[in-house]
């Protein structure tokens, strides 16, 4: 399924001539939200869905939009944290616009999406439940790389003790170890959540989730 890119615009770094100063920056990325949410909006209107899912999708979208922009106007204190909020929000509009048919939960202290969180271990819990008698795991975010992370400073998940099974009711606390990362970091990273049949994967969808420490 052809669907816009995550990577369609590459924003310059910090020796950038594009914006002369974070707060000019930011302005530029708000309105690149704006600008390619119309991008993933058109995909939901290619898809003719169900009055109900279609009107999911494009609330899902208007949000991530406002919540986005209002992260990129009030947390992000360097060019480098600038890209990590906005192409989480990226992330976030092209997972609200192929949906989630079956349920799937990602929480930094109970809260999903947009967090916050201390520099540490940070306990990350992963729901999930398949439809019908389909049961769920933790899959891969590429061939090689289970989880999609972006951050300001340097952050990885504990591997060690990730369970391969497949669960009825997926309920599995993830450590993201940022023991390194400082306060005004921001961190973005992408769960993906398998559907089993018979052992096999029949779907699979990703949930992106912004932590800021503070």
């Amino acid at each position: 399924m052809a669907m816009p890119s995550d990577d369609s615009f590459v924003p310059d770094d910090e020796n950038s001539e594009r914006a002369p100063n974070v707060d000019s920056y930011r302005i530029t990325c708000i309105d690149f939200i704006k600008d390619i949410s119309h991008d993933y909006i058109a995909w939901v209107d290619r898809y003719e869905l169900p009055e109900d899912e279609d009107k999911k999708r494009r609330t899902e979208i208007a949000s991530i939009i406002e919540r986005t922009n209002e992260w990129i106007a009030k947390i992000p204190q360097t060019f480098k944290a600038v890209d990590v909020v906005m192409n989480d929000g990226i992330q976030k509009m092209a997972e609200a616009t192929a949906g989630r048919p079956s349920q799937i939960g990602v929480f930094v202290d109970k809260k999903s999406g947009y967090t916050l969180a201390k520099p540490g271990i940070i306990d990350v819990n992963v729901k999930a439940a398949g439809r019908e008698n389909n049961k769920t795991k933790i899959g891969l975010h590429t061939k090689d790389q289970r989880f999609r992370i972006e951050s300001t400073g340097k952050v990885f998940f504990d591997e060690s003790n990730i369970p391969e099974d497949e669960f009825d009711l997926l309920d599995v606390n993830l450590k993201l170890n940022a023991t390194e990362c400082k306060q005004r970091d921001v961190i973005s990273f992408t769960v993906i959540i398998s559907e089993m049949k018979d052992g096999m994967e029949i779907d699979r969808r990703g949930v992106s989730t912004v932590v800021h420490i503070v």
